[in-house]
């Protein structure tokens, strides 16, 4: 299942984002902010149960999550950036790392690193990227995941290209894709257009 979240205000922060004049820290910014906005789509099926606490006036019939044991999962370094607006919603989640690069020449992920929490299988993944575009590397990380025994699993992304959509998706049917673009294509590099450059550069300023 592929998501596109649409959503006036992330439309808003897209157009900024995508602004080659954009510096690094209102670009970073940003993707905290439509990550935020993606995270709360991502868990509107999140099941709940029934409580009770006391208000400061009375007792109130109220609702919370039946399972809160989150893991976000950045892909290096990029998806690092997205970290930080997740764990202020859901302070609990704990992180795992997945390390890869695209090969410049075969455009194949690399696998460099990996650390995840014990016992996977109690735990909803939510592996984040800011880019999907090969879809290489997701598919990559998912299969790592499943591997190891992570059985929930959902991918949040910024910009998604229909090749990395369809890679993806045919990979691993039942893991959900929740993003906030999906734009044209991706050029004989590999980057997504219009797109927005390199991610990683311009989160971290560097070239």
């Amino acid at each position: 299942m592929f998501t596109v979240v649409d959503h006036p205000l992330i439309k808003h922060k897209l157009a900024i984002l995508r602004n080659k004049s954009t510096e690094h820290r209102t670009f970073r910014e940003l993707i905290e902010e439509i990550t935020t906005l993606l995270f709360f789509e991502a868990t509107r099926d999140l099941k709940t149960c029934k409580t009770t606490v006391e208000t400061p006036l009375a007792k109130a019939e109220v609702e919370i999550l039946e399972n809160d044991k989150f893991v976000i999962a950045p892909i290096l370094r990029a998806g690092l950036s997205m970290v930080e607006p997740l764990l202020k919603i859901a302070p609990s989640a704990k992180v795992a790392h997945i390390g890869m690069y695209r090969d410049p020449s075969t455009l194949k992920p690399v696998s460099y690193f990996f650390k995840i929490p014990k016992n996977p299988e109690n735990y909803m993944f939510f592996i984040v990227d800011p880019m999907l575009a090969t879809g290489g590397s997701a598919v990559e990380a998912a299969n790592t995941l499943k591997k190891a025994g992570g059985k929930n699993i959902k991918l949040l992304c910024i910009i998604a290209a229909p090749e990395g959509v369809e890679n993806f998706t045919k990979s691993h049917t039942d893991i959900p894709v929740f993003a906030a673009s999906l734009d044209e294509k991706l050029n004989s590099k590999g980057y997504i257009i219009p797109g927005l450059g390199d991610a990683g550069d311009r989160i971290f300023g560097t070239s």
